[in-house]
């Protein structure tokens, strides 16, 4: 190719892969494989230390990982990135790297309800602090910085509203703090949003969702930004201070823009051993390849039925950022103006008994607790999903007893709306 910059399309089919050099292979192969041998001992020695790139073993690092990797850090606009086991196993590496027992992170309280639930209870006994600030009050993640705060966490298209978050101006706030901002980018994908852009220093996705898009595999991935200053304040002694297992190596000094996907690999999957499968991968992969048509299809879809949904007698509300009448909206069309996701929840004039009861009745829709996938898929998040906090909690974080949540599939809209309609009439 030419030194033009390929096309979001063209990376998402290429980005990271060649043909095998060996059998020439186009499609990538699944190195399924658990360790690598080494050129001599002078080579082990020093990919041990942290002096030459290559494969160990696949719990640290994989070529069919690799190509994976590549491709989203490629997608996001990043320097690199990290596949892991899945979308927590990312937020807990990730963490990891940031914080010590008694620090503090700042996360917005609209999240999907198992990050609600891994922040608030899990990471207590690493004692690490969660202090929640509200995503349409960007103050509010003013007044809750400390001198112990040592990030902000965001969702870049919520779960399970689909409302939008200002990214820039939360940038603001993480910036004047001194503190990375991190951006879950999963319902939104590269596709229709880059956090990067907007100043994510960190980016994380559950790969189970739309970037592999066809609900068969698990995994998850870390993209570093290559934005953030690691030895601003002696913060982060694992990025900034010399590491004993590697001979003292400062990893910001050695790996520079890169140094945090590299603190991730070799202080994080290294020792808390979430490695992704090499079958997982590919599998992602494969999926990544038809991005860009799944999820234009999927913001289409979801859009014809939230407005189906929106002018329907037995349905209180819809929350869709792609309705012009949404508060939302202004928001989606600076951040998402090719879509506002397909993930979106309403409300029905029935309360909690109606939301549980039209879940039954749908026949199209998959009663399943998944976003992301090719399928259509329905769930009632009070009792499900969001069903560990408390009501009041539920209606903060956009899962109401009311409430119904969709991830609108790539099927013929006309089908979608007919089985919503069949199911709310009954």
């Amino acid at each position: 190719m030419s030194d033009r910059l390929p096309g979001f399309s063209t990376l998402a089919v290429h980005a990271g892969a060649q043909p095998d050099p060996t059998t020439g292979a186009r499609a990538t192969p699944i190195y399924q494989t658990t360790s690598f041998v080494f050129n001599d001992a002078d080579h082990a020695a020093s990919l041990f230390g942290l002096q030459a790139f290559g494969n160990i073993y696949t719990r640290i690092g994989n070529p069919t990982n690799a190509v994976l990797e590549e491709r989203v850090a490629a997608l996001e606009g990043g320097t690199a990135a990290l596949a892991v086991a899945s979308g927590h196993a990312a937020q807990v590496v990730v963490l990891q790297q940031l914080l010590q027992p008694g620090d503090e992170f700042i996360a917005a309280r609209k999240l999907y309800g198992g990050s609600i639930n891994q922040f608030t209870h899990a990471f207590k006994s690493f004692g690490w602090n969660v202090v929640w600030a509200d995503p349409d009050d960007i103050a509010s993640f003013e007044r809750a910085v400390t001198p112990r705060t040592k990030a902000i966490f965001i969702e870049s298209i919520a779960n399970p509203g689909g409302s939008i978050t200002d990214i820039e101006a939360i940038s603001t706030v993480a910036t004047k703090a001194g503190v990375p901002l991190i951006v879950d980018n999963t319902l939104a994908s590269p596709y229709l949003i880059r956090p990067i852009d907007h100043g994510a220093d960190i980016v994380v996705h559950s790969l189970t969702k739309f970037l592999g898009g066809h609900g068969n595999s698990l995994g998850g991935i870390i993209v570093d930004a290559g934005t953030f200053d690691w030895s601003t304040g002696g913060k982060y002694p694992m990025l900034s201070e010399p590491r004993p297992e590697y001979h003292g190596i400062r990893l910001q000094e050695t790996f520079g823009n890169f140094a945090f996907a590299i603190a991730c690999r070799v202080l994080g999957l290294r020792d808390l051993g979430p490695a992704l499968s090499p079958f997982n991968a590919f599998m992602i992969l494969t999926g990544i390849e038809t991005l860009p048509l799944r999820m234009q299809k999927h913001c289409d879809n979801a859009k014809a039925v939230a407005e189906f949904l929106a002018g329907h007698p037995a349905v209180a509300s819809v929350s869709y950022a792609g309705l012009p009448s949404d508060k939302y909206n202004q928001l989606a069309r600076k951040y998402a103006p090719k879509g506002a996701g397909a993930v979106f929840t309403f409300g029905l004039k029935g309360g909690y008994d109606a939301g549980v009861s039209l879940v039954s009745k749908l026949q199209l829709f998959s009663h399943l607790a998944n976003v992301g996938d090719t399928r259509s898929l329905v769930i009632h998040p009070a009792s499900t999903t969001h069903s560990q906090l408390d009501d009041a909690a539920k209606v903060k974080s956009g899962a109401g007893p009311d409430v119904v949540r969709l991830s609108i599939g790539i099927e013929d809209k006309e089908d979608l709306i007919a089985d919503l309609e069949q199911a709310l009439s009954a």
